[in-house]
């Protein structure tokens, strides 16, 4: 029997109908194979904490944020996982994975062959994820691999019959990436810790996530910001021509001559200017010229074209995957640039009807033939495009999110224009007559082609500074042209993705996903507004410290991508790319302290990031009898001073009983407890732990135990008021508002709880 494991349980569904079965039966036999479907559910496993992966004799250096105890010493590590338990959003519980694990090990008794049938994504995280439940069951059979480019029923049925062997994790490209990328990533934590540790050296409360490719966005934004805050226009003067149709005639001349024609005096040029008069325009070629269509669009092109119009990237990538489960778009983690000529003979026959849906004329889809710009082998599952299934218009989109008719016509108009023709134009050159040094070149439009259907340049670059023309003049005047040195363009998520593209850091997807965990949640780094990119308080700290860094540098994460991908390619070794992240972060730990000196200069005073000053408070020191351990513990605990015998006690590892004062209440209450090592926001400590018993219940207690609050209605009640009110005696008291009352203690309700307090009787 074939198990087959599917990463989630709509392609477990899909997988089932395709083999002939039902979406709810996930057993049968298909073409000879018996099979039994089971469900990942994404990672079931997770690295435990690192002090839990070493000897306990190293577990309090590996526990600590101080950057004296980094970097690590990884050969320490053992790399234990364990089950995930998160909280279920529905039930607000607590849930296992483990049950899910031990129910895959159950069944893998009865099989022959393991199947990971997760998702092919490129980073090599759909076999990662398997390759952890296959060895956490202790499975040592047969595992072999299907691939499907989507959640088709005939990718199902190619992808079982054409199975690959996978046996030998070792040898599985792809997992052996997402391993290393994963180990990568975990030593990396200690980035975090140093510059969440500098940071608060320093007095700011926050934690400052400094993670791989975060990083590097953060940086990119950080120093684009910088450029525009230090900007400063420099004004340039210089003679041109301008013939009878606008178009422009310059001189050209290197940058180093360009003193020679350009001046900052306008007065200059204006002298300057004398030398030229009108002149005749001369025409010295004319080529026609074709340019094919761009490149199909990525999720990463698609989320930062979408943010213009306010669609939050979080939301447009649920919504896209949700489609993509119902064949409407296809695989959305991509990173082929590309699709098969198998996949362009697909969606051939369904392009007149995609065309409908999002009102393009078909009449433009004259382009047929597949392009070498566009249809390409190699592959998996294709650069992202309309799926399979055809909706019946936009509006029934609206089911899978907000942005669903949105994503779907912006990506079925980039899939169309590959059936469009080619844009042609005229570039013409021309030159001054009298003057023949000033030239210029046009691009004359003769047939827009795919333009008439989408243009992918125009949609990604925010300033489309190309300009066309209806041809040459026949004669031009000299004036004088003002230029100026250019602004530096603001951030936004388009201009992010070309810079990420370039340095080919990521895929269309993971440059997605992180810019989303950047700019969402209390520790974002980024803000986002329709497209636009700034840095919040956090980010501003985690710039500073940036400066110089390597995980920082966009040059290093490029060859720390490439290296990556050579892992998986068995070019290079494996433990030379995670070696490499100790030596990172010995650098850019000096890096971060020594940055860490300017953010009070740079950043000052930041609202909510503050941290609170605490009066240091006395410590009791000595041999904590149970463990052997020397600890020190606050020799105050809630209002209460250790006496010298309860300390002894304490120490020895007994329990005691004190008086103690409630901070909310000023009221005081008994309480027993222990001297114990705790946890306070991943730091360990030794103090007294207390052993707070169940509360009674109003009715299970007397005016004589009950919890009584020494002040109501602005009146402080004394000693002797107390013991009044205890003994069940009514007694006078003025108010706040100089009101007088007569007021006795008993039970009382509000809002249905029953509680015993001060009750006013109104004369």
């Amino acid at each position: 029997m074939l198990l087959i494991l599917a990463e989630k349980n709509s392609a477990a569904k899909a997988m089932a109908t395709a083999f002939g079965g039902s979406p709810t039966k996930m057993t049968g036999s298909y073409k000879g194979k018996s099979y039994m479907i089971m469900v990942l559910r994404g990672h079931l496993l997770e690295f435990v904490e690192p002090h839990e992966m070493v000897d306990p004799d190293y577990a309090d250096e590996f526990h600590s944020w101080q950057p004296g105890t980094m970097p690590w010493n990884v050969s320490r590590l053992n790399w234990k996982k364990k089950p995930i338990v998160s909280v279920n959003k529905y039930t607000n519980k607590k849930e296992s994975t483990k049950p899910i694990i031990m129910s895959i090990k159950a069944a893998s008794a009865n099989a022959s062959e393991i199947v990971i049938a997760t998702d092919n994504d490129p980073s090599g995280e759909g076999d990662l994820l398997a390759w952890e439940v296959i060895n956490a069951i202790g499975w040592h059979g047969p595992v072999s691999r299907m691939y499907f480019a989507d959640e088709t029923a005939t990718s199902f049925q190619a992808g079982i019959q054409d199975l690959k062997d996978r046996s030998n994790q070792s040898k599985d490209g792809n997992y052996v990436k997402a391993f290393v990328r994963s180990r990568f990533d975990f030593i990396s934590m200690q980035l975090t810790r140093i510059a969440t540790s500098v940071a608060r050296t320093y007095g700011y409360n926050a934690v400052v996530r400094n993670g791989r490719l975060k990083s590097v966005i953060t940086k990119i934004v950080a120093d684009q910001l910088d450029l525009i805050k230090n900007y400063k226009k420099t004004s340039y003067f210089e003679a041109k021509f301008k013939d009878d149709k606008n178009n422009v005639y310059s001189r050209k001349v290197s940058a180093d001559e360009a003193s020679s024609i350009r001046y900052l005096d306008k007065a200059v040029a204006q002298k300057d200017l004398l030398k030229f008069k009108s002149g005749t325009v001369v025409k010295d070629s004319v080529s026609r010229k074709h340019t094919a269509p761009g490149a199909l669009l990525d999720i990463s092109d698609l989320t930062s074209i979408l943010a213009t119009k306010g669609y939050k990237t979080k939301e447009v990538m649920a919504t896209y995957q949700k489609m993509y489960e119902a064949t409407i778009v296809s695989y959305p983690r991509t990173e082929d640039k590309y699709i098969s000529l198998g996949q362009f003979n697909q969606m051939l026959p369904l392009i007149s009807d995609i065309a409908k849906v999002v009102n393009v004329d078909s009449s433009l889809l004259t382009h047929k033939s597949p392009r070498k710009t566009h249809v390409k082998e190699g592959g998996a599952h294709g650069a992202n495009r309309p799926g399979v299934t055809v909706p019946s218009s936009l509006k029934a989109l609206e089911q899978y999110g907000k942005s669903g008719p949105a994503i779907y016509q912006l990506l079925a108009m980039s899939f169309l224009s590959i059936f469009g023709e080619d844009y042609e134009y005229d570039s013409i050159k021309g030159h001054i007559k009298e003057f023949p040094e000033f030239v210029t070149t046009v691009s004359v439009p003769v047939k827009s082609g795919f333009k008439s259907i989408f243009d992918a340049h125009s949609q990604l670059v925010d300033d489309d500074d190309e300009t066309k023309s209806v041809g040459l003049g026949s004669t031009a005047k000299s004036f004088v042209f003002e230029g100026s040195n250019k602004k530096p363009t603001a951030p936004t998520q388009k201009w992010l993705s070309a810079i990420l593209k370039k340095y080919n850091v990521g895929t269309g997807a993971t440059r997605a996903s992180a810019l989303v965990e950047v700019t969402t949640g209390k520790t974002a780094l980024l803000t986002e507004s329709k497209g636009k990119l700034g840095l919040t308080p956090i980010g501003e700290i985690s710039a500073v410290l940036l400066q110089g860094s390597y995980i920082g540098d966009v040059k290093i994460t490029e060859t720390l991508f490439t290296n990556m991908a050579s892992v998986g390619e068995f070019k290079m070794d494996p433990n030379k790319v995670i070696s490499s992240a100790t030596a990172l972060i010995k650098h850019d730990k000096n890096v971060f302290i020594e940055n860490g000196k300017l953010l009070n200069t740079k950043i000052g005073n930041v609202k909510g990031l503050k941290m609170k000053t605490f009066e240091k408070k006395d410590k009791i020191t000595g041999v904590h009898v149970p463990t052997g351990k020397t600890v020190s513990f606050n020799e105050v605990w809630s209002g209460h001073t250790f006496t010298e015998d309860e300390q002894a006690k304490l120490l020895n590892g007994e329990e005691i009983t004190i008086e103690a004062i409630s901070a909310k209440t000023k009221s005081a209450y008994t309480v027993s407890g222990k001297l114990e090592e705790q946890d306070y926001k991943g730091k360990p400590f030794w103090g007294f732990k207390p052993e707070f018993k169940p509360r009674k219940k109003a009715t299970d207690m007397t005016a004589k135990d009950a919890p009584f609050k020494p002040v109501w209605g602005g009146y402080t009640f004394t000693k002797d008021d107390e013991a009044r009110l205890r003994n069940g005696d009514t007694i006078e008291i003025t108010t706040a508002k100089g009101k007088v009352l007569n007021v006795t203690f008993e039970i009382t309700e509000y809002l249905g709880n029953k509680y015993w307090g001060i009750v006013p009787h109104f004369d």
